[in-house]
């Protein structure tokens, strides 16, 4: 599966830190001044809570930046579903941030950016990040023997072995699908002895392997750290993409002239499935309770989606 544009040069901008972005992708009197564009909020999503591990780290990276967090909770797991559902949802979601001003996004969902980024790059002009090249060059640094555990949807792309292995054509690679770590999640079920039964039965194979290296192939994952931990062992190192996007995250502002120097606002939740359900389940991922709005995607009318990238290349 082609998912990269260009992949060696990609790759070479990522380790030579060569601006990516170009300022004019704001023209067309998307902000008035720099002031309003460094003060506009980064818009971050995924299919449920897994995304807020990757908020976490723009809190820790970036304290000063306002996020607008949305979480498609009426339509997960995307783990199960079609590229065209993921190219449809993933469009329906930029273009409502896009009209809450935002200045970039954080696709934080390894299936939306395994699926479709690409495709939402070549309509719409505002950044666009993906988790699958920052995780790759993450975990080549880390190891050689290499599993990748993610949703069934982005281990049948392979986009993480494709992206491995170009970067590092010497490396090992093996996924695994995981179909009920989404859900046991998202119900809170981190602790449930079910939910550590299932863990080992996904890690057996890789285990087998004798991977060094574990990449957390969607970002609901890392809310399992310490259950995997425990049956890892100590030896094998964790990469988390989410740590990485966010860093190429703050590259790409400081290009721009674009990382806020002021004080941020209170993160904005939004979902589009049940705000309650949704603010009980971060309660225990974030350690507060959110306040989180509904919104309606399926009643928006995006038929004026740009089609010119701005000469954007993919993360």
């Amino acid at each position: 599966m082609k998912f990269f544009l260009n992949p060696l040069l990609q790759i070479q901008n990522y380790y030579q830190n060569l601006p990516v972005f170009s300022s004019s992708i704001f023209e067309g009197n998307l902000y008035l001044s720099e002031q309003e564009a460094q003060r506009a909020p980064i818009g971050i999503f995924d299919s449920g809570v897994g995304g807020l591990t990757v908020l976490r780290q723009l809190y820790e990276q970036l304290p000063n930046e306002s996020i607008i967090y949305f979480g498609d909770t009426a339509r997960l797991p995307y783990g199960i579903r079609s590229q065209a559902e993921i190219i449809q949802f993933t469009r329906e979601i930029i273009f409502w941030m896009e009209n809450q001003g935002v200045k970039m996004v954080i696709m934080a969902c390894s299936t939306s950016s395994a699926l479709a980024l690409e495709t939402v790059r070549s309509e719409f002009k505002v950044p666009i990040l993906g988790l699958i090249l920052p995780g790759a060059v993450s975990a080549v640094k880390a190891g050689k023997r290499i599993g990748v555990i993610a949703t069934p949807a982005t281990a049948k792309s392979n986009a993480y072995k494709l992206a491995i292995e170009e970067i590092n054509s010497d490396a090992k690679v093996w996924q695994v699908g995981c179909p009920e770590f989404v859900p046991l999640i998202e119900q809170n079920r981190i602790d449930d002895p079910y939910t550590r039964e299932v863990a080992l039965s996904y890690l057996e194979p890789l285990l087998e392997q004798e991977i060094d290296t574990l990449v957390y192939g969607c970002t609901h994952y890392p809310h399992l750290a310490t259950l995997l931990r425990s049956l890892l062992g100590e030896s094998v190192k964790l990469v988390d993409p989410g740590k990485s996007v966010v860093e190429a995250c703050a590259q790409e502002l400081d290009l721009l002239s674009f990382r806020n120097a002021y004080p941020p606002l209170p993160t904005r939740f939004a979902v589009s499935g049940s705000p309650q359900e949704f603010s009980q389940s971060s309660l225990q991922l974030l350690g507060f309770t959110p306040m989180v709005e509904s919104v309606n995607l399926e009643h928006l009318n995006f038929n004026h989606v740009q089609q010119d990238s701005g000469g954007i290349i993919s993360y």
